[in-house]
């Protein structure tokens, strides 16, 4: 994989890859920037979040899961000091649907997190990730009901 990033004055960029999307980045205006951009640890952190993101949605379709909403958040918590790296992180999928199993979804983040997810295998070795979850039922209209909620623990191998 190739990126690039090109200067557009001030603390302004244009990123691209091999998808050759744009990307705006840019810095906060306390440090230089106009704010007219994604910051780098937000890329970082959008990119845990949409990598983990499509492997369980993936999973979730092919165990026939009737998925309506489905969000990732992703917070991670940076040092004080600079280079303010990350320190840990709280991944919460939260799942709204008909009928969702909860070993389902288990089995989706499980996979992702041991097996699919490039970005959070690699930052995994570097800080600690919680993985938790909460299922709703969509009753309709926009309302949802909490089903159920938790913490997914990798269960060690003997």
């Amino acid at each position: 994989m190739k990126a690039t990033v090109n200067w557009k004055g001030n603390m302004a960029f244009v990123g691209k890859s091999d998808s050759d999307f744009p990307v705006q980045i840019d810095a906060d205006t306390t440090v230089g920037g106009e704010g007219n951009g994604a910051r780098p640890m937000e890329l970082i952190a959008l990119g845990l979040a949409g990598c983990t993101a499509m492997d369980v949605i993936s999973v979730l379709q092919k165990k026939k899961q009737n998925v309506t909403r489905f969000d990732v958040d992703v917070d991670a918590a940076r040092a004080e000091e600079h280079p303010k790296v990350f320190t840990n992180a709280v991944i919460t999928y939260i799942v709204t649907g008909s009928n969702v199993e909860e070993n389902a979804l288990l089995r989706a983040i499980e996979l992702s997190a041991t097996r699919y997810c490039p970005a959070q295998s690699m930052l995994g070795q570097v800080f600690p990730i919680d993985l938790r979850y909460e299922i709703y039922e969509d009753e309709g209209n926009g309302e949802r009901r909490l089903i159920c909620q938790g913490v997914w623990q990798e269960v060690p191998q003997e």
